[in-house]
């Protein structure tokens, strides 16, 4: 963030305790003025997004962390929800896209999972509504997980000695506790506490020391140029859809959300993924085609807004995206 010029020839003439001070009074107002314009973009980050529909409980969150790692819910009992999204890697696996059952894989990136309870849907192409209907997918997946049916999943479930009791004790009301979409919920109970706070929520509740000034800097350009046009709100992304390729036409053969809708204007169009921990979610874009942050910073300021970035403004850019990465409860996230 560039300093104003603070000392003229008469205020060079006090004291250097004088101009120490003044210099501090002065950036404050900077910083204050900053985060009052940069505040209504990303809101507030919530320690847990509330879905009424499904609220959440401390039996859920239980249940649903012990499937997040269930090996079992998978046709080699090999892989879980972990598999690739490893929350111990922030949530992603690392690669271009998931390897799934005797190893196949899927044509898109597995985004992360944490803040991806914030977001308007779940997957790049939103196919589904939240993050307890998203849970219930790659495992039937036949490319993913590839278990047989619901019924097969459930009775993998009813056959152990714990999770008959641990759905009872999640879902006391239901006639059934053990049930697909009850795995669905408390899947979802226990990612809508996957939030990430970042130095940058930490700076936007008051405190001037939380960015770097190279950080700050990055703020404003992140303003300036743009890209706060489709990475908004909490999760700094994930409210809304865009076309890639929107100025300049991007190289890819998938339709996006149009194999969702079959609506013409959708092709092309996917998800606008979070910037939350984009710095350690390495590779980047629905088909985890490139691996540098700096890059895809340019490439989505050429193919989004026409902007062709300097060098300066990609180190800026990325030096904001690192101000991005959120602090992992790790007692949370433990494999049961």
């Amino acid at each position: 963030m560039k300093k104003p010029q603070l000392i003229s020839r008469p205020l060079a003439l006090l004291p250097i305790s004088l101009l120490l001070v003044f210099a501090s009074e002065v950036q404050a107002e900077d910083l204050a003025a900053l985060r009052a314009r940069v505040k209504p973009i990303f809101g507030s980050l919530p320690a847990e997004v509330v879905n009424p529909a499904n609220p959440v409980t401390e039996a859920k969150v239980e249940l649903g962390r012990r499937l997040y790692f269930e090996t079992r819910l998978s046709k080699a009992n090999d892989i879980s929800c972990n598999s690739c999204h490893d929350l111990a890697r922030f949530g992603v696996d690392g690669e271009p896209t998931s390897p799934g059952h005797e190893g196949q894989r899927g044509g898109r990136n597995s985004p992360t999972v944490y803040n991806a309870a914030a977001h308007v849907a779940q997957f790049w192409d939103g196919r589904a509504a939240d993050v307890e209907e998203q849970a219930k997918g790659p495992i039937l997946n036949p490319i993913e997980m590839a278990m047989d049916s619901e019924e097969a999943v459930l009775a993998v479930l009813a056959a152990d000695p714990d999770y008959p009791a641990l759905f009872a004790a999640a879902f006391a009301d239901d006639a059934e506790p053990l049930s697909y979409d009850n795995l669905g919920r408390a899947i979802g109970a226990f990612e809508r506490r996957l939030m990430t706070p970042s130095p940058v929520d930490a700076f936007l509740a008051g405190d001037d020391s939380a960015l770097t000034e190279a950080q700050l800097t990055g703020l404003e350009e992140f303003a300036r140029v743009g890209c706060a046009t489709c990475h908004y709100g909490p999760a700094v992304g994930g409210a809304a859809f865009q076309k890639i390729g929107l100025i300049q036409p991007y190289p890819t053969k998938d339709l996006g959300r149009f194999e969702v809708t079959g609506k013409e204007s959708d092709k092309y169009v996917f998800k606008v993924p979070s910037l939350r921990n984009i710095a350690k979610t390495a590779p980047y874009f629905h088909d985890g085609s490139v691996s540098k942050l700096e890059e895809a910073i340019r490439l989505m300021a050429r193919h989004q807004l026409g902007v062709e970035l300097d060098d300066a403004q990609v180190a800026s850019l990325a030096a904001f995206a690192g101000a991005l990465t959120g602090e992992i409860d790790e007692d949370y996230v433990k494999q049961p």
